[in-house]
């Protein structure tokens, strides 16, 4: 067998897996520890949009002033996404805080 011949055939291969790789983005949607109804369901709207798509989502609660206090309020925030999209979603990291936000991982479900 010659050479060209099996270089060939090698790039066909590494094309085909190519095709067949799944690429998974990750999305962010941001709240803040007030939010109102309204604009929560948009947000959830969004992130449903998202995970119905194949993407990850990573909610995060942004702290600004002195609402760092209230981090119960963030984690009530992110609770309540959870629940909502717990049909089509897993949660892979529960909340947690990084500098003044709390945030969190959803994937999709894998049994779509």
């Amino acid at each position: 067998m010659d050479y060209g011949k099996f270089r060939f055939e090698q790039q066909k291969k590494e094309k085909e897996a190519r095709k067949k790789q799944k690429i998974i983005n990750v999305k962010e949607v941001r709240f803040t520890p007030g939010i109102g109804d309204h604009d929560f369901m948009t947000k959830l709207k969004n992130a449903r949009k998202f995970l119905e798509k194949g993407d990850k989502v990573k909610a995060s609660v942004r702290f600004r002033g002195r609402a760092i206090t209230h981090k119960d309020l963030g984690r009530e925030v992110l609770d309540r996404l959870a629940e909502e999209v717990k049909d089509i979603a897993a949660v892979e990291s529960k909340p947690k805080m990084e500098g003044r936000n709390m945030f969190m991982m959803l994937a999709p479900a894998a049994d779509k």
